[in-house]
């Protein structure tokens, strides 16, 4: 070898990181564990290491840290307060995870519930007591006194006049309150801040009330002859979420083979006003059958809106939109719940939500003996176990249908009739289960 050939260069050498990236190893276990310093609590710095299961996921982990250091956030400790995890979190983390209006109704979450009740908490001694009693507060409480609501008011007619009016959150409310909670820490379980998630039982929320079958048919009649009697029928016969509605376009639909491609949702965010965003989830993007009944009202819905839109003249706005205002503009949310309310209370029915109709046609095909993954597919859920649990109690009440029947076909032939076999009547046999 000459003195001026090349050294060769060693395979085991690694990139140089500047001066404060932090350094990033593979461990014994096999393992990679970055490292750097970050700002802390109280204008200190202090060494955060993360791990991960590839160089590329530790270096992000660590690199996410930093870059929120700098922006002047101080990183979270175990043995600092749940509230400044919370804000670290929902700053750093949350907000490019969630939707905008998740991200929203997950900030005012920890603003009203989750900071007053649980934020002096060391993140690290928080204990399943802590958070058990903290909802049960949350559950016996009354708002207006908890809040400062009554004095808010022009006139007080609750705490603060001496009358307590005894509102309270709603099981729903609580179980929502308490899965930002655990969203939160299982975060902080995956960044090793803490061991473990806090296990505690989640709060009931309250059943939905879907439509009885003849309360099916009695709304399918009342809403014929409205303006919105296709977007009814196709959310009571489909069980379609209400973004998904308003956000379906013609070129999604093929009336002539009988689909529709359910590509986004439409809702209303502070930034963007009313948007067109992605479906919920991945398994929300998805193709289904229409019925026939849909692909006839949605024939008839398509000719009144050529009718509006001659009427209309230079003034429509077309959006492309199936179902629109008068004007070919976008349906806002509430409005439609205005209309789905007023035409329950012309019909006479109970008053629903309208997400009501999704879990009225995932309980009358269930009902119908239609299978668990074919509801599954129809309503775009993840996964079959989130069906399953959602229509827990409908398949129980089959399953106890199913046991009465079977009871009846095992019964002894003098318990069901009194009257002698003369050997001419036909054999037992079970109800068909439909």
């Amino acid at each position: 070898m000459t003195a001026d050939a090349d050294p060769t260069p060693s395979t085991t050498s690694r990139s140089v990181r500047a001066n404060g990236d932090g350094t990033v190893y593979q461990r014994k276990d096999g393992r990679w564990e970055a490292a750097g310093y970050v700002l802390a609590p109280g204008n200190t710095r202090r060494r955060v290491r993360v791990y991960a299961t590839t160089r590329r996921e530790a270096l992000a982990k660590l690199t996410e840290k930093i870059a929120a250091s700098n922006r002047g956030l101080p990183a979270p400790s175990a043995q600092g307060g749940l509230a400044a995890y919370l804000t670290y979190w929902l700053q750093n983390v949350a907000v490019h995870q969630l939707r905008e209006n998740t991200h929203t109704r997950y900030t005012a979450v920890a603003r009203l519930y989750l900071i007053p009740g649980l934020g002096k908490k060391k993140l690290a001694r928080l204990t399943a007591k802590d958070v058990r009693t903290w909802l049960n507060q949350l559950r016996t409480t009354c708002q207006c006194c908890a809040r400062g609501l009554d004095t808010a008011r022009d006139q007080s007619r609750c705490c603060a006049a001496g009358t307590c009016c005894s509102k309270r959150l709603s099981a729903l409310t609580l179980a929502y309150v308490h899965s930002v909670l655990k969203s939160a820490l299982e975060h902080a379980v995956r960044e090793e801040e803490i061991p473990r998630n806090v296990r505690t039982g989640t709060p009931r929320p309250r059943r939905f009330e879907p439509l009885t079958a003849d309360e099916a048919r009695h709304f399918l009649a009342a809403a014929r002859g409205h303006r919105l009697h296709a977007l009814f029928e196709l959310a009571l016969r489909t069980g379609l979420r209400k973004g998904e509605l308003l956000g379906l376009r013609w070129e999604d639909l093929d009336l002539a083979g009988g689909t529709a491609g359910i590509r986004r949702t439409l809702q209303r965010t502070n930034s963007g006003g009313l948007t067109a965003l992605p479906t919920k989830t991945q398994s929300s993007e998805r193709r289904i059958a229409l019925p026939t009944e849909c692909m006839r009202s949605l024939e008839q819905h398509r000719h009144r809106q050529h009718q509006e839109r001659e009427a209309a003249g230079t003034g429509w706005k077309a959006s492309g939109y199936v179902f629109t205002r008068p004007d070919g503009a976008p349906i806002e949310g509430a409005t439609l719940t205005r209309h789905f309310n007023t035409l329950l209370h012309r019909a006479g029915l109970r008053r629903i939500r309208f997400h009501d109709l999704r879990h009225s046609a995932a309980t009358l095909l269930l009902e119908q003996g239609v299978e668990l993954v074919v509801i599954k597919e129809l309503l775009g859920h993840a996964h079959i176990g989130v069906t399953a649990t959602v229509y827990a109690h409908v398949r129980l009440r089959l399953q106890r249908d199913a046991i009465d029947l079977l009871g009846n076909a095992l019964r002894a032939p003098t318990e069901i009739t009194d009257k002698p076999d003369d050997g001419n009547a036909p054999p037992l046999c079970a109800t068909p289960v439909r």
